[in-house]
């Protein structure tokens, strides 16, 4: 069994047909059907079934070609393996990492990676904290930073630092003169908060259901800015980070004195997947920059 005969095999199968697979593979039809037909003799089944003009795969066929495709998987990684490895300044690194993280965060980051690994660049992606986590576990992406409020088999996780949560309200409310408050006093407000797969949402949601109410939520937004400027509408109150970016605008945030109310960013990597030189320099570079805070890595259960 050969590696273009496995190449044959694919094609064949996503294009149904044995001419235009010659076609897409510049080979003469004749050459395909006897290499597919020698695939066939060594497997001791077959491959294809006719169905007029068409071919598809057979009960074997199908089984076969799962097989095939995270073989032939393996041996790009690890062809891809070997060329970072000699290549360890160079690469693209996939990387996603929440909303709020995008504003300073991210772009600081970055810039003072690259100021020492110039020829590495990256491949960014913002989404919600569910998203990041299946987007993590796919392969899509190699790192990610997320809160460690959604756990997925095999990954793990360093902590970097940990942010407060206040409530925010507009000017002049009537909580606005009060610097700490108990998160109960909230729970006649109408509510601005994060739609149901954000991380922040996850975390308000557990926080309401410590504090022992139901939040009326009037508005479910994206972006921390988003939510800052409807509470600086007077549309509602919220619960968020006081984030880079938010000095000037004509809100109040109040500390809460119960229950505590925070949340830890960290970067998350698949345990014992491979990565990439360029990404494990990246890794590496981050966790040093956060220390002492980010001591030990922790392998979230699944």
């Amino acid at each position: 069994m050969e590696w273009h005969q496995l190449e044959y095999f694919k094609t064949v199968a996503q294009l149904q047909h044995f001419t235009r697979a010659a076609e897409a593979l510049t080979i003469s039809q004749p050459a395909l059907s006897r290499s597919i037909a020698r695939l066939e003799d060594e497997l001791g089944i077959p491959l294809f079934e006719r169905q007029g003009k068409k071919v598809v795969l057979s009960r074997y066929g199908q089984i076969f070609l799962k097989h095939v495709d995270r073989a032939m998987q393996e041996i790009i990684q690890g062809k891809q393996a070997i060329q970072d490895l000699l290549n360890p300044d160079h690469g693209t690194i996939p990387l996603a990492f929440l909303h709020s993280l995008g504003t300073h965060f991210i772009p600081d980051l970055l810039s003072k990676f690259r100021q020492q690994y110039p020829l590495v660049k990256f491949k960014l992606y913002q989404n919600a904290t569910n998203t990041l986590m299946d987007q993590l576990a796919s392969g899509e992406i190699d790192l990610c930073f997320s809160a460690p409020i959604v756990t997925r088999e095999r990954v793990e996780w360093a902590p970097l630092f940990t942010e407060e949560l206040f409530v925010a309200v507009p000017t002049g409310h009537p909580l606005a003169g009060q610097q700490t408050i108990d998160l109960s006093q909230i729970a006649n407000e109408p509510i601005i908060t994060f739609k149901p797969r954000y991380g922040l949402r996850i975390i308000t949601d557990q926080l309401f259901d410590q504090a022992g109410f139901k939040p009326a939520i009037t508005f479910e937004g994206e972006e921390i800015m988003t939510v800052a400027g409807l509470v600086e509408a007077k549309l509602g109150v919220a619960i968020i980070p006081r984030i880079a970016g938010l000095e000037q605008a004509n809100l109040s945030f109040l500390q809460i004195r119960k229950p505590l109310c925070h949340r830890t960013i960290g970067i998350a990597w698949i345990s014992q997947r491979y990565l990439p030189p360029a990404a494990v320099k990246f890794r590496d570079f981050v966790i040093q920059a956060f220390q002492p805070a980010s001591q030990s890595f922790l392998v979230l259960p699944g």
